[in-house]
Order: C-alpha cells, then structure tokens, then sequence
C-alpha cells in the first residue's frame, strides 16, 4: 500500500462517525447526485448484469441506494472502520475491505461501478491505472459512474480537503483519461459548487465497449 494509500485510511478510520452523519442522508438533498445516480442504475438494469460495486463506499449508503435500485450492489472501501459502519448500518448488504486499485473481483463480470467522489485523494499520475482496473472488472456493456469535484483550469488541482488532500479536476481532462481507460462516454453533468472552496460537482458516466 503506498502512502496515500495509507493515509487516507487513517484520516477516513478516524473520522467514520462524523463522516456517516453528515453523509449518510446527504442525497435526498441533492437532485443533480440523484438523477444520475437514477439513471446508472437504470442503464446497468437494462445490461442484465445486475453486479455492482461501490468502490470507496464509505458508511454504504449508497450501496443501500443501488440495492434499492434493483442492483445487486457490494460495498468496498480501503478504511476497515468505515465497512464495519456500513456492515452494522447496513447488514443484509455485502461490505469488504478493499483498495480501489486492486479489486477482489474477476476480469469482465461487473455490469457497473459507482465511484462518488472516491477517486479524489488517487494523486493524478496514478489515476490511470486506478482507472484500468475499474475498466478490467467491467463487463462488456458495464458502466462507471466516477464523481469528483471540477475546476475550470486546464490541469488538476491540489487542495485541502476536509478529511486528507484531494484533487479537482478538470472535466474534459478526467473524460478524456476514461476514453484512455477503453471506456466510451455517455454523459456528463457539471453543476453548481456544493461547497465554499468553489469547484463544480462533476458526475461522468461511461461504458466499457
């Protein structure tokens, strides 16, 4: 495990409590997140292949969402407190400690991948390979849905986040490595900032051929 790796597991161990109450019902209040969260779900039903991991899944509420969805929906997360949470919250669903860039999943048999805002503590030449290996669990057909905060620049941006360091990105920069990754685009929703450090919410959703 390198050491971002590992310090975002600390930060995020430390913090699981706090993090779940302020997060844990967040999307009834954010229709943008909604809607495409909706629509991910709507397309992978339509794949026939149910499968779905939530990567970075945190207190699992929204593994709840897409079971609730008709997703056959699991939970991976690198911080072993927050899938002890998401267990206890929610027990009927599967969690599992894991790191993104080496999934406990076969090559080609997820019908779709949910990243929300799970990728921006990657540091940015690691996202690629952080990518292929979303793109090596999808199915032919499977779909990604990666989250991130965006920024109007032309190159990624470091900032402090409030749990460990993160990055923004900008859009057709983050689009274009999904389109390197061998995945197709689908949609893209930019929407206004959430928070006081001003980037756009950027929602890409994209298919593996």
């Amino acid at each position: 495990m390198g050491k971002h790796q590992e310090d975002t597991r600390v930060s995020y161990d430390d913090v699981v409590e706090l993090y779940a109450s302020l997060f844990a019902d967040r999307l009834e209040t954010r229709p943008f997140t909604r809607a495409m969260i909706g629509t991910f779900a709507e397309l992978v039903r339509a794949t026939g292949n149910l499968r779905t991991a939530d990567v970075g899944c945190g207190p699992g509420h929204l593994t709840a969402v897409l079971h609730g969805l008709g997703l056959d929906a699991f939970g991976l997360d690198l911080s072993p407190a927050m899938v002890a949470h998401a267990r206890r919250a929610h027990p009927d669903l599967r969690f599992d400690e894991a790191r993104m860039e080496a999934l406990p999943v076969e090559d080609r048999t997820l019908g779709g991948v949910l990243a929300h805002y799970s990728m921006i503590h990657t540091p940015p030449e690691e996202l690629p390979a952080l990518l292929a290996e979303q793109v090596r669990a999808l199915a032919p057909g499977g779909l990604l849905l990666a989250s991130f905060f965006a920024t109007d620049g032309p190159d990624p941006v470091r900032f402090d986040h409030k749990v460990t360091p993160a990055h923004a990105w900008p859009a057709t920069r983050f689009s274009a490595l999904l389109t390197a990754a061998g995945l197709t685009p689908v949609a893209q929703l930019l929407h206004d900032p959430a928070s006081e450090r001003g980037y756009l919410d950027a929602h890409l959703l994209a298919r593996r051929p």
